[in-house]
């Protein structure tokens, strides 16, 4: 396959999966939309099923990484790096504009949301809740978790190894599940499998940290809170955007070596 259509298929593709995983995010928070507080398990779905629509699409054209850390750990499988920058540009910048068009399709939501006395407080409000106030404290702002996410308790060992043992379950999943007939991702089954796994991830480790488990899905979407023109939008929590960076980086490595050792 060629570089230009690597770099297509993986923008396309990072773009869907931001649009709906962070629409479902969206959904669920904000102010005047018919989804808000549906909860957790709508939040878990909405990403499973949101990885399985941009593989399909994505899939014949770059056999559909949506994930820096898939890129970097099929590089360690095979010994091959030569493609790993042009996938990761894609996904990066097909991150951002997936969160951009989230902005659009709730425009009308969000400018409720930050512009409700109940939410972001009048004039020198102060947080109420440990939770509110460790947020204002580390900048993070009231729908930065539509893009991005953030820890439950800030403890960057506990963080970082969240996100690390979410990664290598993703990564064996994605490895094991083989590869397409162009040898250079999953399938349609395998979609599908690997869509439901992300499911599960988020039921039994999304607690912590909100499971980002994708560099480009993760930081992709924070530069695009902190540029996007949100009234009383707050911070981006940059103190804590290295961690759904490096954490899910290291899982990579980790997962690889293990399928290396044991299935390889």
């Amino acid at each position: 396959m060629s570089s230009s259509d690597i770099f297509i298929g993986e923008t396309i593709g990072t773009a869907i999966l931001i649009l709906l995983g962070g629409g479902v995010c969206a959904a669920v928070t904000l102010k005047a939309s018919k989804a808000r507080n549906a909860g957790w398990v709508a939040i878990a779905f909405g990403w499973g099923f949101a990885v399985m629509t941009a593989v399909y699409v994505s899939g014949p054209l770059s056999g559909a990484h949506l994930n820096p850390a898939v890129t970097v750990a099929l590089a360690i499988k095979d010994g091959d790096w030569t493609n790993v920058p042009t996938y990761i540009g894609g996904q990066l910048l097909g991150a951002m504009i997936g969160a951009t068009l989230v902005w659009i399709a709730y425009y009308g939501q969000f400018q409720a949301h930050l512009t409700d006395k109940e939410i972001v407080g009048g004039p020198g409000a102060q947080a109420t809740t440990a939770k509110a106030v460790e947020a204002q404290e580390q900048g993070a702002g009231p729908v930065l978790g539509v893009f991005s996410t953030g820890p439950e308790i800030r403890n960057a060992v506990q963080n970082l190894a969240t996100e690390i043992i979410g990664t290598v379950v993703l990564v064996i999943a994605v490895l094991t599940q083989g590869l397409n007939d162009k040898g250079n991702g999953l399938g349609v089954l395998g979609g599908l499998i690997v869509a439901l796994v992300v499911v599960s991830i988020g039921f039994s480790l999304g607690g912590p940290t909100g499971y980002a488990i994708n560099p480009a899905r993760d930081l992709g979407p924070r530069i695009v809170h902190a540029l996007l023109p949100l009234p009383n939008k707050g911070g981006s929590d940059w103190g804590y955007a290295w961690v759904p960076v490096v954490g899910p980086l290291i899982g990579a490595a980790i997962g690889a070596g293990i399928y290396n050792v044991a299935f390889a």
